[in-house]
């Protein structure tokens, strides 16, 4: 744990009022209210405000309604593409390897500040209903008024969710979508009136194993999903790392998933081409309740005349394979899983239907939310706050790349690499080092590293390993360089 985050946070919190004494005696009006709304591994491409081949099937008609009002980023991007990291990121506003959370298996410290202590400081009152994922030990949430939370990933119908105060979990009739939003809603009624809030809200849905709720269960029932035209990847040509990841459609799904039998006659493509059309039916099914569940909240933040006076912040923890490379599920820095849907809506900041391409990611919400807010930014958070961009400006010197670091080296179930890398405008670079941190579950051995290199604007797809490629070695030195130079900027050399 980072003692000077510590100190610097409570000395911060304490020149926080100060600091803002003469600004609060000319303005009119409390600070922004924040509504974070954020689901779990839910891709852009299912979203019909984003441009993918699902476009023309995926019914979400809140979320786009949201984007038609706000802001839509195009290049939100997560540090580290597995859950409970990326949690702990968005809180703190630090990569992993200083938050101290890299795997599934880590814990938050609740000592650790982050940024619902910060906002507390400032007057606000915050809550967080539904997943948590950071304290597998049961530790409860930190930094918080109040909390309500599903006891690790929680299931779809008829969830348990743990209460503030409360030594069980309480089991609530229902879908997860429909309870977390129920229990929302019931503490922002219940809320101080006079004072400003920050809730975060975050939905199970769309996780595997994708239980659709029973009123969406046949919402896609006539309908062919088009497929990614990658789906049917063979990985030739690219690293070993990524032909051995068992996160295949239908080769490496089991019957929960897809809540039918798996034929065992089939050819490797026509498992595929079978398998896709199942998982995307109920993973869509799924995002339906979110969609439906956005659009609750939307409309009471309208009702009790708030929508003007609350930043809305809809986004997932981190991306998701659909099918393209023949994947399922996250992990790797590709484009899929390593992006993420981030649309918001500010009505004093952001113009209707605005759309970014400016890098964001989510170590960038924190600090967003602190300068929002009007409070001071602590100097160890390495996120930056993206109030310019919400209108549509960019800042001096606004970041061109980013670094990733994936440290879950050949999981038990997955078989994911460790990898790091570097994402410019152009280009991805990608390292696939061999090693990774000890956890339950893996293999803990080494493996021969390995590098990916992809011109994005020429491959989007990123079916072309180009590192190998002497036409190339100039963009290799080139970006090696830049990665190390990040590495040690970010502090992370291990």
């Amino acid at each position: 744990m980072s003692h000077c985050f510590v100190l610097f946070a409570f000395a911060a919190m304490a020149m926080f009022p100060a600091s803002m004494q003469a600004q609060e005696k000319s303005a009119p009006k409390k600070k922004p209210n924040i509504l974070y709304i954020m689901s779990d591994d839910h891709a852009s491409a299912a979203i019909g405000a984003y441009d993918s081949w699902l476009k023309r099937v995926v019914r979400t008609p809140n979320l786009d309604r949201l984007a038609r009002q706000g802001v839509r980023f195009n290049n939100s991007l997560v540090t580290n593409s597995i859950c409970t990291p990326c949690r702990a990121a968005i809180l703190t506003g630090q990569y992993s390897h200083k938050n101290g959370v890299y795997t599934l298996g880590d814990n938050i410290d609740p000592s650790r500040i982050h940024i619902g202590h910060l906002l507390r400081a400032l007057g606000y009152q915050t809550a967080i209903v539904g997943k948590w994922h950071l304290s597998n030990d049961g530790t409860n949430p930190a930094g918080f008024d109040y909390w309500n939370i599903l006891p690790g990933q929680g299931v779809y119908i008829q969830p348990k969710l743990r209460e503030m105060g409360m030594k069980k979990p309480r089991e609530y009739d229902g879908y997860s979508e429909d309870v977390i939003t129920d229990l929302s809603l019931a503490w922002l009624k219940k809320r101080d009136p006079n004072k400003s809030f920050m809730l975060m809200c975050h939905f199970k849905a769309p996780h595997r194993p994708w239980d659709p709720a029973p009123r969406f269960e046949n919402l896609y029932k006539d309908v062919t999903i088009p497929e990614p035209e990658t789906l049917l990847d063979d990985y030739k040509g690219r690293s070993q790392s990524t032909a051995n990841a068992k996160l295949r459609v239908g080769e490496d799904m089991v019957e929960r998933d897809l809540g039918v039998p798996i034929p065992k006659n089939l050819s490797r493509d026509e498992l595929r081409r079978w398998a896709y059309q199942i998982y995307m039916k109920r993973y869509l099914a799924c995002v339906a309740a979110v969609d439906e569940n956005v659009g609750r909240l939307l409309a009471w933040l309208e009702q009790e005349g708030l929508a003007d006076d609350t930043i809305v912040i809809y986004t997932s923890d981190q991306g998701f394979f659909l099918g393209e490379h023949g994947f399922f599920d996250k992990r790797f820095m590709y484009e899929p899983c390593l992006t993420t849907p981030l649309i918001i809506r500010y009505p004093p900041l952001t113009k209707a239907g605005a759309v970014h391409e400016s890098m964001v990611l989510n170590i960038d919400h924190a600090p967003t939310f602190l300068d929002l807010a009007g409070g001071e930014i602590p100097k160890a958070m390495q996120g930056k706050s993206y109030r310019a961009l919400l209108s549509g400006g960019e800042p001096p010197g606004w970041r061109t790349s980013m670094y990733y670091r994936y440290w879950m080296h050949l999981d038990g179930s997955h078989n994911v690499h460790a990898q790091y890398g570097i994402r410019t405008s152009r280009h991805t670079l990608i390292h696939f080092y061999g090693k990774g941190l000890d956890m339950k579950g893996a293999k803990n051995i080494d493996t021969p590293p390995e590098w990916e290199l992809f011109d994005r604007k020429k491959d989007p797809q990123q079916m072309h390993n180009l590192y190998g490629d002497p036409a190339h070695a100039g963009t290799v030195r080139e970006l090696r360089l830049m990665l190390e130079r990040l590495r040690k900027e970010l502090g992370d050399e291990r």
